[in-house]
């Protein structure tokens, strides 16, 4: 990695108060190192990190995800109730989920209109509504 990726991701870390450790930064630099956000699975990163000869298991991707998840650093957007996406764009935005790739990208967020939601159960609140729309290239 460059070191003005390494920066971003010392900084990036820092900015939620996450120590980091040779793992994290490894994962952070991978995540936002080119100051690009991306939509990422825990395997992708997995593989992507292994490719640079970073010692990682599977099971600390998940952990490091679900703990820069926990700080706010990047959003969980589950599609098929199945698989999970980490995006690091974290503002409320749409997602088209590509079916016959299985990727994830943003939508267009000035496109979409909610008109009106249902209420929320008695003792509840909705605390976020998630929109991911399912494309298919024909």
């Amino acid at each position: 990695m460059k070191p003005e990726e390494t920066q971003r991701s010392l900084d990036w870390l820092a900015g939620a108060g996450l120590r980091p450790t040779r793992q994290r930064v490894a994962l952070a630099e991978r995540l936002v190192g080119d100051g690009k956000h991306r939509h990422i699975t825990a395997e992708s990163l997995h593989e992507a990190v292994k490719q640079s000869g970073e010692p990682v298991s599977l099971a600390t991707v998940y952990n490091t995800l679900r703990a820069f998840s926990d700080a706010g650093l990047i959003r969980e957007v589950m599609v098929d109730g199945t698989k999970s996406y980490f995006d690091t764009r974290v503002d409320d935005h749409p997602h088209f989920f590509w079916e016959n790739d299985g990727t994830l990208s943003d939508a267009p967020k000035e496109q979409l209109e909610i008109a009106a939601l249902p209420d929320a159960p008695d003792g509840t609140e909705i605390s976020k509504v998630d929109v991911v729309i399912r494309l298919r290239r024909t």
